[in-house]
């Protein structure tokens, strides 16, 4: 019987909740989505300080695996983390129910049978997880009880950092700037974390009727992809210990695809098997105390995050038509044009080292660096002339750390039409971009092995080097590695023309 009834999509602030909140609920149910974590995990931290016993739950969603392809790095990567996550629960004397249903009708069903009072949740910004939790509301208001939700995935949310005319910010620099003059008032709530350790005893392990075994990525209808990443918080923090040692040098070296010099930790934060917190946590202080710009610069990275998420939760069109309204006029190619087009871009035979090279990495790992994608997403828009949503799709399909906020504002800005975004007359000469970020052609080498043997100053541009260069590396262009399927120059003032549609509105 519950103990107390508490709105259904009540919502706390953090730093507004009692240091000692008496219990309210006799046994409440929390479900893990994008916080496959037990340290520092708010509604884990509130369910165990309002419950006297608290069940944990994951669904492996349907609706969303069944438009993947049965092997998705994604969803091993997934297991692995609730392997580990029930062996933490496990360790603190709870367990972890994993189901492999329909999640706004499982969660309901399981509240019911396990006789709970509460569910508690992490705030997921995205329009469908909207939906979806709309009607996991309506079901348990009908069974009388609670769905309580908190924020964990960002630092700051919503309606939190507004303009002066309490409006969400469309552009970046001032949403930056209000959103670290709030946190300088009260880091220590904003980014405070929530530690578990003294409410751990409030963590219910199920009986086997409830718990089943653990679903294999078979019984999901998945095979194993050789997953290379390090899954869970183990390897969370593998990464940022190891990040730690370089984040003073994040500023001179991210952008070098070739560098280890950024975190690795994009998945990590998209699955939530680390606190972003932690992660601000870290930018935050070394940025004022250890006066890093490397620091200050990474901390801006996770800035942008919470930009995208506000940008996408205040302006969900942003998933189907561009931010901007007008640049929706912009005729792209269409036909079989477009199709050979993308499809080249796709396999990396474009006929431009960097941009090929890239999409290789891409399509073999998973992973594209930050900077590549930037090229690789203005190429296929402003050279190729290729509507940016094929290639959101295309991303989306493919990253392992797919996030539809952030990828949605990363190609809306490489189409200049999102928020703040890269005006449309900037258009990237993959050739330049490639001989100022891989200068030596190393990571071009790297997977694109046919031009090893080229000078660094022919790699970037094979169809301009001579003949017997070509001949003496073992180039053949048209045969072991395409020509340009466009001209740059050319490509670009049709771009110009193309955005002529728009050119009055900006």
């Amino acid at each position: 019987m519950m103990m107390a009834i508490l709105p259904v999509w009540c919502y706390h602030h953090p730093q507004n909740m009692p240091k000692n909140s008496e219990i309210k609920f006799n046994q409440s149910l929390m479900w893990f989505r994008r916080d496959l974590r037990v340290d520092d995990n708010a509604a884990l931290f509130h369910a165990l300080e309002q419950s006297q016993k608290v069940f944990c739950v994951f669904i492996f969603d349907k609706p969303i695996l069944d438009k993947l392809p049965t092997h998705d790095r994604r969803v091993e990567f997934i297991h692995a983390s609730l392997i580990e996550l029930d062996q933490k629960l496990r360790q603190l004397g709870g367990a972890l129910i994993v189901r492999h249903a329909v999640a706004s009708d499982e969660i309901p069903k399981l509240a019911a049978e396990l006789n709970v009072d509460a569910v508690f949740v992490n705030h997921d910004y995205e329009p469908d997880a909207i939906q979806r939790d709309q009607k996991v509301t309506q079901h348990l208001l009908s069974q009388n009880k609670a769905f309580l939700h908190f924020k964990d995935q960002v630092i700051f949310e919503k309606d939190e950092v507004l303009t002066q005319f309490g409006q969400p910010y469309s552009v970046f620099t001032p949403y930056k700037n209000a959103w670290l003059k709030k946190l300088s008032l009260a880091p220590e709530d904003y980014l405070r974390a929530f530690s578990i350790e003294e409410r751990q005893k409030h963590l219910a392990q199920s009986t086997p009727t409830i718990q089943g075994a653990m679903p294999s990525l078979e019984d999901l209808g998945f095979q194993p992809t050789g997953l290379l990443l390090q899954a869970g918080t183990s390897g969370a923090e593998s990464l940022l210990d190891r990040f730690k040692s370089r984040i003073k040098r994040y500023a001179d070296t991210r952008n070098f695809p070739s560098i280890k010099g950024t975190s690795y930790l994009s998945i990590h934060l998209r699955f939530g098997t680390l606190s972003v917190r932690s992660l601000a946590r870290l930018g935050f202080h070394e940025s004022i105390v250890g006066a890093s710009n490397g620091a200050s610069l990474w901390l801006s990275e996770l800035i942008w995050r919470d930009f995208y998420f506000m940008i996408l939760y205040h302006h969900p069109h942003v998933v189907e038509r561009a931010f901007k309204p007008d640049y929706d006029r912009i005729a792209w190619e269409q036909g079989p044009t477009a199709e050979a087009y993308f499809a080249a871009w796709c396999e990396a035979r474009t006929g431009y080292p960097l941009v090929d090279a890239a999409m290789m990495q891409l399509n073999q790992s998973g992973y594209m660096h930050n900077r590549l994608r930037m090229v690789t997403a203005c190429f296929l828009i402003k050279d190729l002339g290729i509507d940016w949503r094929w290639g959101e799709r295309y991303f989306a399909e493919k990253l392992n750390d797919f996030d539809l906020s952030a990828n949605n504002g990363g190609w809306q800005w490489a189409a200049s039409s999102g928020c703040d975004a890269q005006p449309y007359f900037r258009i990237f000469n993959p050739v330049m971009q490639s001989e100022k970020f891989d200068a030596e052609g190393k990571f071009i080498r790297q997977y694109l092995p046919q031009l090893a043997k080229l000078s660094n100053r022919d790699i970037h541009a094979p169809w301009t080097a001579s003949p017997i260069a070509l001949q003496g590396a073992g180039v053949t262009i048209g045969k072991n590695y395409p020509e340009p399927i466009v001209q740059h120059d050319v490509a670009r003032q049709r771009t110009l023309e193309r955005y002529a549609v728009v050119k009055k509105s900006t």
